[in-house]
């Protein structure tokens, strides 16, 4: 089993950055696919980016290619989603999520509660 817990979300204006991380419990957590996924007014459960178990492949959606980058620490257990040049249509509700390292919410098994991310001037 593992247990995730978001943090370092917050109000931030246009083009600045912010990083979330994301610590996990759980002696799987070493071998397990990682994600980000994020609610926002306009999607339910859209994916941002994921990373596979040693951080050798990675993947993004395509309005954060070059802004948003995804890595992980595995003797911290946690990943870790830094984001630069955000915009407004960032903001949203960003959450964790285990099992997998593919840009469908149902293969992953695990989440967190979520961090709120807004951006607003």
């Amino acid at each position: 089993q593992v247990q995730l817990v978001e943090s370092g979300g917050g109000l931030v204006q246009p083009g600045d950055s912010l990083r979330l991380s994301c610590a996990a419990s759980g002696r799987t957590f070493s071998y397990s696919g990682m994600g980000w996924f994020r609610r926002t007014p306009g999607r339910e459960r859209e994916f941002v980016a994921a990373i596979s178990w040693n951080g050798g492949s990675t993947r993004y959606v395509d309005s954060v290619k070059g802004r948003f980058t995804i890595s992980r620490d595995n003797a911290k257990n946690t990943v870790y989603l830094q984001m630069n040049s955000l915009k407004p249509e960032d903001t949203g509700v960003y959450y964790c999520a285990a099992g997998s390292s593919g840009g469908s919410w149902t293969s992953y098994v695990y989440w967190g509660q979520g961090t709120q991310v807004t951006v607003s001037s």
